[in-house]
């Protein structure tokens, strides 16, 4: 019986996106056994910061929950509070839920 000659050579991997849904935050080209590993960041820059300057707050709102879809309170939250805190604006205590 032969057994069959395998390469030595590495083979390298393009990881990510992961999913069609997933707006590919992340991407990692891979090389197996883990040898290297390039990450790719700032994949999904959509000019949001352009668009943020023409906005006011709530209008700019719907915008912030596409950042990440899985936490999108807290994209929301951090877009609302930043102004209130740093203008010591004190909110009624209805709306601080």
């Amino acid at each position: 019986m032969t057994v069959p000659a395998t390469k030595k050579d590495f083979m390298i991997v393009n990881m990510g996106p992961h999913h069609p849904s997933m707006h590919g935050v992340l991407r990692l080209i891979v090389t197996l056994d883990v040898i290297d590993c390039e990450p790719i960041l700032g994949y999904l820059h959509r000019g949001m910061e352009k668009i943020a300057e023409n906005r006011t707050i709530i209008q700019y709102l719907p915008y912030v929950t596409r950042w990440d879809y899985l936490a999108t309170m807290f994209t929301e939250a951090i877009t609302v509070n930043a102004p209130e805190q740093l203008e010591n604006v004190q909110v009624p205590k209805r709306a601080s839920y």
